[in-house]
């Protein structure tokens, strides 16, 4: 089968997941913004970053993702992909940009990535400092783990890819080619 990795990375670490996946797999990776047709792959594997409450690029590939295409897709973001809230929020997310017989057929995987304030654009630093001064004034019980996440590593750079949390993913990758 005929396999695609994308990825929509905003500073690199969605990037750095989806070059190590291709690697591993051997199927080219390239960014959402190259994808035009998606018309000769039967699976398409979606890294995307977690961003204002939506997947970067997502959107534009389910727009083009012809019928019967199998899709896995991979988050990245800042918060632990252990907690269950944080997961549950991803996915209320997700459910904004895919279509629900999409999301119900596709695997779904969460990766913890980083953050650089200093790599951060003056409007997502802005952004940031606008969200961190908000989500101080919280009370505990409203901050969820995204939230506190944000908290611990404002304006520093912390760096959580771990590649060995590939291997699920690696898995289903070749379960479906099987196929």
């Amino acid at each position: 089968m005929n396999s695609l990795i994308i990825y929509g990375s905003q500073y690199g670490t969605t990037e750095r997941y989806a070059k190590r996946f291709s690697e591993i797999v051997h199927f080219p990776a390239v960014t959402y913004e190259s994808v035009n047709d998606l018309a000769q792959y039967g699976q398409i594997v979606y890294f995307g970053a977690l961003y204002a409450g939506g997947i970067k690029g997502l959107r534009k590939i389910i727009k083009i993702l012809p019928n019967g295409v199998k899709l896995m897709i991979v988050t990245v973001g800042l918060a632990d992909v252990h907690d269950k809230e944080n997961i549950n929020n991803i996915r209320k997310a997700m459910a904004k940009q895919v279509p629900e017989n999409i999301m119900k057929s596709a695997d779904i995987f969460h990766l913890r990535g980083g953050i650089d304030y200093q790599k951060l654009s003056f409007r997502h630093k802005t952004m940031m400092t606008l969200l961190y001064h908000k989500a101080k004034g919280l009370p505990e019980d409203k901050k969820t783990a995204e939230v506190n996440a944000m908290i611990e590593t404002f304006n520093s750079k912390v760096d959580f890819v771990d590649y060995a949390s590939l291997a699920p993913i690696v898995e289903a990758f070749q379960r479906n080619l099987d196929f």
